[in-house]
Parts: C-alpha cells; sequence; structure tokens
C-alpha cells in the first residue's frame, strides 16, 4: 500500500471522555500512518495525571498547547506552559500532571505508532483500566508495549 496524506479537520473525530472535563481525541490512528505515529490532543483539567509509567517500543512527545503540564522523565522534573515540548524516549519512566490555573490542552505522538494503540482500544471500547481485570490490564499493556510503574509521583 502506498502513503497518503492525511488531514484531520477539527471536529471531524469523536471524543472520548475519561472523567470531568478530561477527554481525548484521536487525530491520527495508528493503521492511518501505517505504524508511523499516532496523535491525540487531551484536554486535561487541573490536578488530572498519568500514571508512572513506560513503553517498551515506542517514544512519546507531548507538546502544551494551553495551560501548564509538569512532567516527569526519569528523575527529572520540568513545568512548561504553552509551546512547551517534551521528549519522552522508549524504556524512560514519565508521568505528567496538568498544574496550571487553568486546564491544560496536550497534543501527545507516539513514534513508531504502537504505544497509542492502547489509547485508540480503550476509546474504540470504552474500557478503562478501573473497569479492567487485572489480567485484562496485563494483557492490554503487554499487547501495546506499555508497563504500569505505579501511581504518579506528581
Amino acid at each position: 500500500m502506498s502513503a497518503q496524506g492525511i488531514v484531520v479537520p477539527p471536529g471531524q473525530r469523536a471524543a472520548a471522555t475519561y472523567g470531568p472535563g478530561w477527554s481525548n481525541v484521536v487525530k491520527l490512528q495508528c493503521d492511518e500512518t501505517h505504524g508511523s505515529t499516532m496523535v491525540f490532543e487531551a484536554n486535561v483539567p487541573v490536578g488530572t495525571k498519568s500514571t508512572l509509567h513506560l513503553h517498551h517500543d515506542s517514544d512519546e512527545v507531548a507538546y502544551v498547547l494551553s495551560g501548564e503540564v509538569t512532567f516527569l522523565i526519569g528523575d527529572d522534573i520540568t513545568v512548561g506552559g504553552p509551546g512547551t515540548c517534551a521528549f519522552m524516549p522508549r524504556g524512560v519512566r514519565h508521568a505528567w500532571k496538568s498544574t496550571g490555573a487553568e486546564a491544560g490542552r496536550v497534543l501527545f505522538f507516539y513514534t513508531p505508532a504502537s504505544a497509542g494503540g492502547l489509547i485508540e482500544e480503550q476509546q474504540r471500547t470504552g474500557s478503562g483500566f478501573s473497569s479492567m481485570t487485572d489480567d485484562e490490564r496485563s494483557e492490554m499493556l503487554r499487547r501495546y508495549g506499555w508497563e504500569l510503574l505505579g501511581p504518579s509521583p506528581l
């Protein structure tokens, strides 16, 4: 199959809701880029945070569009506002938290796209980690190369 360009206009993709005010919109799906890149936009209320985790097979990039986000990458903590770009290499533990006075908007990129498959599957099925059995969660994490290391220290 040959490569094609993709343009996703605003509002074309449905948002998945993860809590009050917290939503993700997948902008580029894994299969659309032939596994090259997966991109989603997260709208995260103040105090929203990820788990402490790492990806075995994908690098992750976060670009802050608005608000303020604190990143833990390895042992380093950095606070960034709009325009901040954070690179989280595969195999390195990381977490993030929306820490500003207003909700944050962040673009997340996975390359290769494999780790983004977890976000896509959760959005497609409506299944979050809290609604899964330990075995279901472990299988999903394994399938997409994620490793949960515990709650966020942020």
